[in-house]
């Protein structure tokens, strides 16, 4: 089995699945949003604090934030795979993608747990 040095994602079914999966979470948590916005058409900082606050929705949250990061991860894999040739440059944004993401997932932590 040939593997390439350059490739930080598993196989290509796995990553399939992953986001297929992530896609959904991605969707029903925009439907739920959506959902909420329509069942509270003059909403106040309140609401929107309390909806916030309550346990499910940080999980849901967390759960969108870690789906939308791997499925950002395996896109822009993806492309840089497919169109930079170059390996050490292809390299170097693939790091830079990969710190910029934890960055994200630490700062998404940050808001939902005020952390």
């Amino acid at each position: 089995m040939v593997t390439n040095i350059s490739s930080f994602s598993r196989t290509g079914l796995s990553d399939w699945l992953i986001q297929r999966v992530s896609s959904i979470i991605l969707a029903a948590y925009f439907v739920t949003i959506i959902a909420f916005l329509l069942l509270h058409p003059n909403i106040q900082y309140e609401t929107w604090h309390n909806l916030f606050q309550q346990a499910w929705m940080r999980f849901f949250s967390l759960l969108f934030l870690i789906s939308l990061l791997a499925h950002s991860w395996i896109g822009i894999w993806t492309v840089l795979t497919d169109y930079i040739k170059c390996t050490h440059l292809r390299l170097s944004i693939q790091i830079a993608v990969i710190l910029l993401l934890i960055l994200c997932f630490a700062w998404g932590i940050q808001i939902l747990w005020g952390i």
